[in-house]
């Protein structure tokens, strides 16, 4: 699966660049544990099947959501509305499409469509199997982080 995770960190750095003009920086993967709790306000997911299965879900403060919600849409945002809910189901969408097209030769993948979660320290459980779930988060606007986190099983 590892040889699978770079074309999403490809991916993620690439939209951020293009779609919020943002450059950010990945930090050390790890192993998320079967049940974890996070800080995390909002939650982008979207899941994969085909040749293989899982999901993408990118997590990140309120604050972040605004910030990058301004930088897509020009407009000041205080407040999780769906502008906030629909432009991190966007980015969601649009790193998994670019992930799709660059495996599409190794893996036959079909995405669903993005679905959004908010609100704080949820326990997220992972349903894998015997699939790791590896996480990379990432540094952006110098002082803010967000996650991804990435399953797959073949």
């Amino acid at each position: 699966m590892i040889r699978y995770i770079q074309p999403f960190a490809s991916a993620c750095k690439m939209v951020f660049k293009r779609f919020v003009g943002a450059d950010i920086k990945a930090e050390r993967p790890y192993y998320a544990g079967e049940k974890e709790v996070s800080g995390w306000d909002l939650f982008g997911i979207i899941g994969f099947s085909g040749d293989a299965r899982g999901s993408l879900v990118i997590a990140m403060k309120r604050e972040l959501a605004f910030k990058l919600t301004a930088a897509l849409t020009g407009k000041i945002y205080t407040e999780l509305e769906s502008d906030v809910l629909d432009a991190v189901g966007e980015l969601v969408n649009i790193i998994a499409g670019h992930v799709k097209k660059g495996l599409d030769g190794a893996l036959g993948l079909v995405i669903s469509l993005p679905i959004t979660v908010k609100g704080y320290n949820h326990a997220v459980t992972w349903l894998t199997g015997h699939t790791k779930v590896i996480c990379i988060p990432f540094k952006i606007f110098d002082d803010d982080i967000f996650m991804i986190s990435i399953t797959l099983e073949f």
